[in-house]
């Protein structure tokens, strides 16, 4: 065989740094999307719900299922998840370079 022996697993290792480098931005792009839109969706969601006779407090904990403050957390999570696809749809998978500015 006329190939050195590693020339193939410095490919894999390559792609795979490249892969979950892009991973890893995409996630925290996510979490950026996720945590500027939890406020506003909150306000949205807490004044329909007031407006139908849903208590603030019933929506904080999930009906009264868990404490408060894991509510805000499993609340951000949900809005992280939405978040998370749309970040895979909007990053720029085709490119070579991840970063600003990308390209060349």
């Amino acid at each position: 065989m006329g190939s050195s022996p590693d020339a193939s697993p410095r490919a894999g290792r390559t792609a795979m740094r490249t892969a979950l480098r892009a991973l890893s931005q995409m996630t925290v792009m996510a979490a950026i999307i996720a945590t500027l839109a939890y406020v506003p969706l909150g306000v949205v969601l807490a004044l329909a719900l007031g407006m139908v006779g849903v208590p603030l407090d019933a929506l904080l904990t999930f009906g009264g299922t868990v404490h408060a403050a894991l509510g805000l957390l499993l609340g951000w999570l949900l809005v992280f998840t939405g978040a998370c696809g749309y970040a895979a749809w909007l990053f720029p998978w085709g490119d070579e370079v991840f970063g600003w500015p990308g390209g060349e």
